[in-house]
Parts: C-alpha cells; sequence; structure tokens
C-alpha cells in the first residue's frame, strides 16, 4: 500500500523515471499515455512533493577506479540519541562512505563504501571508523561482485 496518493498514470510516470530518467517529456508522456503538459505537472507534482527526490547518472565505479565495494558495520559505545546523531552526521562528510543506514541488531549503522583499492579502505577503517570516538565496533565485509542491480523501488 502506498502513503502517498497516486493514480495509475503517476505510478506509470515512476517506473519510467526510474527506467530512463534522461528522457525527454514529449517521450515520457507517449509512454504513458498522456499528452505532454499534464505529464509534465504530474512529474513536478512528483518533484514537489518529494516522491522524486532527483535524477542521477548510474556510473560504473571501478570503470572510474574504484575497484572496492564493501559494507561496514559498526557498534557505538552508547546508543544515546546524541551519540545515534553525531555519528549519523560524521557519515556525511566521509565521501567514502555512499550510504548508511541506522539499523538494530547486533549493529547500529551499517554503510556502504566504495573506495579505489584495499589499501584506501583499510586507512578508512583504522584512520577514520576505529578512530571516531563514538565507535565500539568496526566489522567489515569486502565484496566479491554484484549479482543484481535494479531500481530501489518495485511500482
Amino acid at each position: 500500500m502506498l502513503k502517498a496518493e497516486l493514480d495509475a498514470i503517476d505510478l506509470r510516470i515512476l517506473r519510467e523515471l526510474q527506467r530512463d530518467g534522461r528522457m525527454t517529456n514529449v517521450e515520457l508522456s507517449e509512454r504513458v499515455g498522456i499528452s505532454a503538459p499534464p505529464c509534465l505537472r504530474r512529474v513536478r507534482k512528483l518533484e514537489e512533493s518529494g516522491i522524486i527526490e532527483g535524477y542521477h547518472a548510474m556510473l560504473n565505479a571501478p570503470k572510474l577506479g574504484f575497484d572496492l565495494v564493501a559494507f561496514c558495520m559498526i557498534g557505538l559505545k552508547h546508543q544515546s540519541e546524541a551519540n545515534l546523531k553525531a555519528f549519523a552526521a560524521a557519515t556525511e562528510s566521509w565521501p567514502m562512505v555512499r550510504q548508511a543506514w541506522m539499523v538494530n541488531g547486533d549493529s547500529d549503522f551499517l554503510l556502504h563504501c566504495v573506495a579505489e583499492n584495499l589499501s584506501r579502505f583499510q586507512d578508512f577503517v583504522i584512520e577514520v571508523l576505529t578512530a571516531n570516538e563514538h565507535v565500539h565496533t568496526v566489522r567489515t565485509m569486502l565484496t566479491i561482485r554484484q549479482v543484481k542491480k535494479v531500481p530501489l523501488l518495485e511500482i
């Protein structure tokens, strides 16, 4: 069940934009079966409501020299709201951390990291993560290869 009030055309617009965010409004309108002006109004409404957060190019990291993808499970010393917020804020300044989630279970945060190589990643773990005043434990998982890559939402 969707939280937002979306009709079938809005859902088709979202599906098509997830597949190809670069298409023109005319092409999008043809794919979803409405004329271009109302299609553009709907897209703008989806953007203004925050349902569409932005548009991005999907880059091939290894071709750009970023050969290592890893996940770090971070346990904090104390799970106070202040410490959780402080660590979450710190992740914003770490370019190697591409995505971060606050999680429950054995860890407090899960970090998705991309690095040029193992040496750079190790330096980050030792000099940044384990040195952070709030961090108690760092467990890392190096990836072997990505086996699935699809848009985040199936609509």
